[in-house]
This record gives C-alpha cells, sequence and structure tokens, in this order.
C-alpha cells in the first residue's frame, strides 16, 4: 500500500556528520533512502504541530543543524541528509517516513474565525492538526469508505445575496425552515468532517480547512458553549459554500461566512414574526431554546431584519455586557453538551486493524493522532450497569 509518491532525486546538502552514537547504522541508511523523497512543507507541518518556533526545533535535535539551515529545508532550497533527517524525527517524534511527499499532499491554509487576534504560531499549529487529520483520512480511506462531500458551490453574486445561498443550501440538503436539530451531524451526513480539539489560546477559534477531497471543520473544545459552537459550524459551512482558499483571510468573507450562519440557523421567513422590536428577555430565551442559537444571535438577527431598530439593539447589547452575559448566557444550560463529532469514530469503528497498525501502515505520529481523537468527548467517567 502507498501513501506517498516518488519524486525524483534531487541533490541534497550535508549539514553535519552524526557521531555513531546518535543512531545506528540501519537507521541512518534507511533515512538516506528517503531523503531525496522529503517533502519541505512536512517539515514545517511537523515542527508547526509543536508549536515551535525553528530556533525550538534546533535546540531539541541531536545532532543539531543551524536555523538558517533549518530555514533553508523548509523552503525546499535543500534535502536533509540521513543524520539530519533522523535527527528531525526524533526531535519532532514523527516517523522518518512522514517526510515523504504523499499522493495527496495540499498546501492550502484555513478560514479562521479570530485570524487578527488569535497569535499566528497558535494558527499555525491549529493548522498543522488539521493537515495530520487530513492523513489520517486518507489512511482511513484505504480500508472505509468515507463519505463523499456533498454540499452546494455557490459565489456571491452569481447565484444572489448570502440569505438566498443559506436558503438554496437549506433547499439542497432537504431541510425545511425549521430549527436544525444537530448542526454537526448534519454536515457529517454530507461528508464535511468535523473534529473538536482544545485550541490552546482563548483568542483562536473554530476554522475550516477546505482540502479538495474531504473538508474539515475544526471546533474549539475550550468554551463548551453550546450556541456558539452551532454559529460556529455554520459559519465554516459559509466559508465551504461560498468561497475559495484565494479567499482566506478576507475580512468580507469572514463577515458574509458570519451573515451565512444567521440566515442558515435562522431563516427570515420563520424566525421573523417571532423576534421581539424590543429586549422581551423572556421571549427571547424561549426563542433560543428552540432555535439553538444564542441572545446575541437573535438581536443581531432581529437587528438586522429591520425588526429592532438599532438604538434598542444597543440598549440590550448594554444591558446583556452590564451583567456578564457576553461571555456566559442565561439558558446555556437548556442546550445539552455541545453537539458531538461522530463521523471519525464510526470509521474508526469500522477499521479491520487498530488504530496502532493504521497509523503505522500511514506513517503518522501517534500521540498527535490520539490527541485530536480523543478531545471534544465527556471528559466524565462513563458509569456502566
Amino acid at each position: 500500500m502507498k501513501f506517498w509518491t516518488v519524486c525524483p532525486a534531487s541533490p541534497h546538502v550535508e549539514h553535519r556528520q552524526a557521531p555513531s552514537n546518535v543512531t545506528d547504522a540501519g537507521r541512518l541508511r534507511a533515512a538516506g533512502r528517503l531523503t531525496p523523497l522529503v517533502n519541505s512543507s512536512r517539515l514545517r507541518l511537523a515542527r508547526e504541530s509543536h508549536g515551535w518556533t525553528q530556533g525550538q526545533l534546533v535546540a531539541e535535535m541531536d545532532p543539531p543543524i543551524s536555523p538558517a539551515a533549518l530555514s533553508q529545508l523548509e523552503r525546499g532550497l535543500t534535502k536533509p541528509n540521513a543524520a539530519t533527517l533522523v535527527a528531525l524525527a526524533d526531535a519532532t517524534g514523527f516517523p522518518p517516513e512522514y517526510f515523504v511527499r504523499r499522493d495527496g499532499d495540499h498546501e492550502i491554509d484555513g478560514f479562521f474565525r479570530s485570524l487578527r487576534s488569535a497569535p499566528a504560531r497558535e494558527r499555525k499549529w491549529a493548522l498543522a492538526r488539521a493537515h495530520l487529520l487530513h492523513d489520517l483520512l486518507l489512511a482511513l480511506d484505504h480500508h472505509v469508505q468515507m463519505p463523499e462531500p456533498n454540499y452546494p458551490s455557490i459565489a456571491i453574486g452569481e447565484s444572489g445575496s448570502v440569505e438566498q445561498i443559506a436558503a438554496s443550501v437549506r433547499r439542497a440538503w432537504g431541510k425545511p425552515t425549521k430549527p436544525i436539530k444537530n448542526v454537526v451531524r448534519l454536515l457529517e451526513r454530507h461528508g464535511v468532517v468535523v473534529a473538536r480539539m482544545p485550541l490552546r489560546s482563548h483568542k483562536l477559534d473554530a476554522f475550516s480547512v477546505r482540502f479538495p477531497d474531504w473538508p474539515i471543520v475544526v471546533l474549539g473544545d475550550d468554551k463548551r458553549v453550546t450556541a456558539r459552537s452551532r454559529f460556529d459550524a455554520a459559519h465554516e459551512l459559509g466559508h465551504l459554500v461560498m468561497h475559495s482558499t484565494a479567499d482566506v483571510g478576507d475580512k468580507r468573507a469572514e463577515d458574509e461566512a458570519h451573515r451565512f450562519a444567521a440566515a442558515f440557523l435562522m431563516p427570515a421567513e420563520e424566525i421573523g414574526p417571532k423576534l421581539p422590536t424590543s429586549a422581551d428577555w423572556g421571549l427571547l430565551l424561549d426563542l433560543k431554546v428552540e432555535w439553538g442559537v444564542s441572545l446575541g444571535a437573535l438581536l443581531m438577527r432581529a437587528k438586522t431584519l429591520g425588526i429592532m431598530s438599532d438604538y434598542r439593539y444597543l440598549s440590550a447589547v448594554k444591558f446583556m455586557s452590564a451583567r456578564g452575559w457576553r461571555t456566559r448566557e442565561p439558558g446555556d444550560e437548556h442546550l445539552g453538551r455541545p453537539e458531538q463529532p461522530r463521523l471519525i469514530d464510526a470509521a474508526l469503528q469500522g477499521l479491520d486493524i487498530e488504530l496502532e497498525e493504521l497509523v503505522d501502515e500511514a506513517a503518522l505520529p501517534l500521540e498527535p493522532i490520539r490527541e485530536i481523537l480523543n478531545t471534544g468527548g465527556d471528559p466524565r467517567t462513563k458509569i456502566r450497569f
């Protein structure tokens, strides 16, 4: 079974000879056969999956190389020698075979909700984890039949407004204008892979990566607010439907995805007549539980649809801020736990081999894969009876 593409051999630069006690001759010989095939982006992704700078990775290597030499490797200007490849593998915990170019490799950035506030290193860490998950999906597809992505691709301007596009997606998926019971399950049933992971920074939010085979949506597992998580999932769906990778980092695209999420979760024709013209908190709480959205989203929807004036909207937002509701709203407890992805778990249960064998077969690092797969579940001990 082949997970990588064999490329023509390229000249490589000897960075430093390894002392005889660093590794055995067999590992060096095996690594030497791989060095011409090393993919520079995989070198970078392995480092970024730890959240390390180039200097931090160099400090972990034995024997070390200079940061300048590592920079050349990651830019594809040079190839590592056998000792350097082994040192990179040992430092990162990635098998040497991981660094070889594969058929499914794609240099793809992600749509991040908090692009401007989230630290660049944290975004790169999260994106590298998404690429690891994509590698796992490619390996899974050799053993189980993964669902094909099935969602419309509709450019704004060609097929109407954001409101119309959101309605088109609902129609394409056979969903009426009523509340959507489970947003995550709906995405998964249409071939969008959803995962949950702790995103390490409170400034880092949900994001998506539009891989051409299986798009991936990553939801944060830190805040555990169901209404916000559902909105995040719908926001990322908006990117997949309306935008291309050329739109990554565009504030306009983020605004459009935000409007898509509101329209997708709260269709105007259904929720419009129910929204109040002023902050009727009892009614808004009932709508929150019915539609699975936040009070803030309901207020913004009322304002966007012209039901609530700017003045009354701002008054309601100030009221919420004064009571600390902008981070934790009343009624959150009635929405239950955040929706949990099921697609990857179902695929793993359908395997004819153990996870460790799959990871070894695909030349992936076991511990980061376990971290990706084991997050997002209920942390409480399950009682069996």
